[in-house]
C-alpha cells in the first residue's frame, strides 16, 4: 500500500512523495523500471510506464500515480501547498530499496538444504513541481 507522507524543504520547492513497501519482486529487477522515469514529468512518466513491458512497471505506476494524488489532496486542504503547480509535476526522485527477505530452503542432494531468497522491495518516488 502506499503511505502518504508530504516533504516540505525550507526552500521555496515543494516536494511530495509516495511510498508502496513490501513489494514481492527484488529491487534489482525494480530498478531498471525506475530508472526510465527518473527527471520525466508525471505525465510523460505514466505514459513511458503504461508501455513498458515489465512486472515492476505496474507497481511503480502506481506508486507514481499515488504521489500525484498526494499532491493534488495537498494543494487542496494544506495552505502551505497551495502555491504548488501540479500540471507542472516531474519525477525528482525515484528508488527502489531491499526490503526483508523470506528465506526458504528446499531439498537437495544427500540430506542437505539449499536456500530460497524470495526477495522484496520499496518503492519511493518523490515529485516536485520546479
Amino acid at each position: 500500500m502506499a503511505l502518504i507522507r508530504p516533504k516540505r524543504k525550507q526552500s521555496n520547492d515543494m516536494e511530495v512523495f509516495a511510498i508502496t513497501k513490501n513489494i514481492r519482486m527484488s529491487a534489482q529487477k525494480m530498478r531498471e523500471v525506475v530508472r526510465q522515469i527518473q527527471g520525466l514529468g508525471a505525465e510523460h512518466a505514466q505514459a513511458v510506464l503504461a508501455v513498458v513491458p515489465r512486472k515492476g512497471a505496474r507497481f511503480v505506476a502506481k506508486t507514481l500515480k499515488s504521489a500525484i494524488a498526494n499532491a493534488e489532496d495537498l494543494k487542496t486542504h494544506k495552505k502551505e501547498y497551495s502555491g504548488m503547480m501540479t500540471d507542472r509535476l516531474r519525477v525528482k526522485e525515484a528508488v527502489a530499496q531491499t526490503a526483508s527477505t523470506l528465506r526458504r530452503f528446499t531439498p537437495k542432494a544427500r540430506g542437505s538444504a539449499g536456500p530460497i531468497l524470495k526477495r522484496s522491495c520499496h518503492i519511493k518516488i518523490v515529485l516536485t513541481d520546479q
